[in-house]
């Protein structure tokens, strides 16, 4: 039997990124951070861009750290529909843009005046968010860049090209841009065309577990390794998220909780029916010929755009005394729509949670703690609906919802989740999106079968937190649902 292997997960967040090694025994799995930067939003003469130079050379420090141990392979994730535009040589046209940028605004309804909301989900099965690579390139439309554009590539395709030299789309990122016909797979021409947008800077579709060469070596000599290859991995971070969700068999949900809570589940093919669009509901790809249907909820963003405020005016906040605050406030005081448009950009959110309150009719929140609760509370509600609206799409009920991600370890919030939904919850893993980043590595190398055992290995090397529901009509959640139904 092969010793131990190692591989490298290189897993970008919204707000942080990790170079993490993943060793694998033949059994068992055991992640190590090895590098952790900070992803900051950069602010330049009106506009939000990502900082793409700065991330790249935080990369090569993990691998300078890996050289050590010489591993298998790398591959990196990144959050999904931003994009990077080459040049003819293949040079960089300007720092890629922030999905949260707002020259977005309106977009949406400019694309609504050459097409339908049908004609777009129909040819991408995507819901409907102006942040989107669609509107994005969109709000382009007329600019010198992407007049100068030969390439797109979404954000960890970037990162692999400028690893190997080599281009590549790779699948489930790509199926984020409402750009990408998920059922055909590949890219929407008809509506790229309708919209004016050019076509021949779309490149060839690859599907996750793909290897596409070696490092250039000159990356290889500045961070000491050799004989490692590039694996594309699920490189949407939720679908590797997906991957290393423990479950064994049934019905199953899965949500992955950070920022974003992503909440849904897996399906063989995507569901473009007429309640889906209506709802609002994504199909997004996954590895192994699997869609990963979906809603896309406002997250733990709420949260973190409080502490960053409340920090900002001297108030400094411990997230396991936010926790203990929450629990010991009143329940269902206030409640917000989480979704609601006024709560997506940066900036003051106490302030934007108060006034829904106000003009709501509700108390507003009065101290840190009441502010988490009511965060809380909401998401977990919200994942009720949605849970409700799946069994509606799918005609099954999801008996387990898995947790995953660094929203797994919010106890409070996974028991607010089991209680509203009224199902067990299994949190963990925490580091979801690394582990199914090296699962799939591994599956490339031959080292772990398939999926199946894949997600074995998961249940037996990571630990998982289980949570029960309460008594619901107790607990007020039916009646709190209710209400908020009103509410938004």
């Amino acid at each position: 039997m092969a010793g131990v292997e190692h591989y490298l997960a290189i897993d970008l967040g919204a707000g942080s990124g990790r170079v993490i090694q993943g060793s694998f025994d033949g059994k068992k799995l055991e992640l190590k951070e090895l590098h952790r930067f900070d992803n900051p939003v950069t602010s330049v003469l009106g506009h939000l861009h990502w900082d793409v130079l700065q991330l790249f050379r935080d990369m090569k420090q993990g691998l300078q750290a890996a050289a050590r141990f010489q591993p298998v392979s790398l591959g990196v994730d990144t959050w999904g529909v931003d994009y990077a535009l080459l040049d003819s040589t293949g040079e960089l046209l300007g720092n890629p843009y922030h999905y949260r940028d707002g020259r977005t605004a309106g977009m949406l309804d400019k694309a609504l005046e050459q097409l339908t909301r049908e004609d777009i989900f129909e040819q991408t099965g995507l819901h409907f968010m102006e942040f989107n690579t669609l509107y994005q390139l969109l709000s382009m439309k007329g600019s010198s860049q992407l007049a100068a554009a030969r390439k797109l590539l979404m954000m960890p395709d970037l990162f692999h090209y400028w690893f190997t030299g080599e281009l590549s789309c790779e699948f489930t990122d790509a199926t984020t841009s409402q750009c990408l016909d998920p059922r055909r797979r590949q890219w929407a021409f008809p509506i790229l065309k309708a919209l004016g947008l050019p076509e021949d800077i779309f490149g060839e579709i690859v599907e996750p577990g793909s290897c596409i060469g070696g490092l250039q070596s000159a990356v290889a000599q500045e961070c000491g390794l050799s004989n490692i290859t590039v694996v594309v991995p699920a490189t949407h971070d939720t679908a590797s998220a997906v991957l290393a969700v423990p479950a064994a068999s049934g019905d199953w949900a899965y949500l992955s909780s950070g920022t974003w809570s992503l909440l849904g589940v897996e399906v063989t093919e995507p569901h473009v029916a007429r309640n889906v669009l209506e709802k609002n509901f994504t199909n997004e790809g996954g590895a192994f010929q699997t869609t990963r249907l979906l809603k896309n909820i406002c997250g733990l963003w709420l949260l973190e755009e409080c502490r960053r405020e409340w920090a900002r005016n001297g108030i400094k906040t411990q997230y396991k005394q936010l926790l203990v605050e929450a629990g010991q406030s009143e329940a269902f005081r206030s409640l917000i729509n989480v979704d609601d448009p006024g709560f997506i950009a940066p900036g003051n959110m106490p302030a934007r949670i108060a006034r829904f309150c106000q003009k709501s009719g509700q108390p507003e929140p009065a101290t840190e703690g009441q502010f988490a609760r009511a965060i809380f509370e909401s998401l977990a509600l919200k994942y009720k609906v949605v849970l409700d609206d799946l069994e509606q799409i799918t005609g099954n009920r999801s008996k387990i919802l898995h947790i995953v991600g660094g929203g797994s370890q919010n106890g409070l919030l996974c028991q607010y989740a089991s209680d509203a939904c009224g199902i067990p919850v299994v949190a963990g893993p925490v580091e979801s999106t690394a582990a199914g980043n090296v699962l799939i590595q591994a599956i490339s190398a031959g080292r772990i079968a398939d999926l199946e055992q894949g997600r074995e290995i998961i249940r037996n090397s990571f630990p998982l937190v289980y949570y029960e529901p309460a008594n619901i009509t107790a607990s007020g959640w039916d009646e709190a649902a209710a209400r908020l139904s009103r509410l938004s």
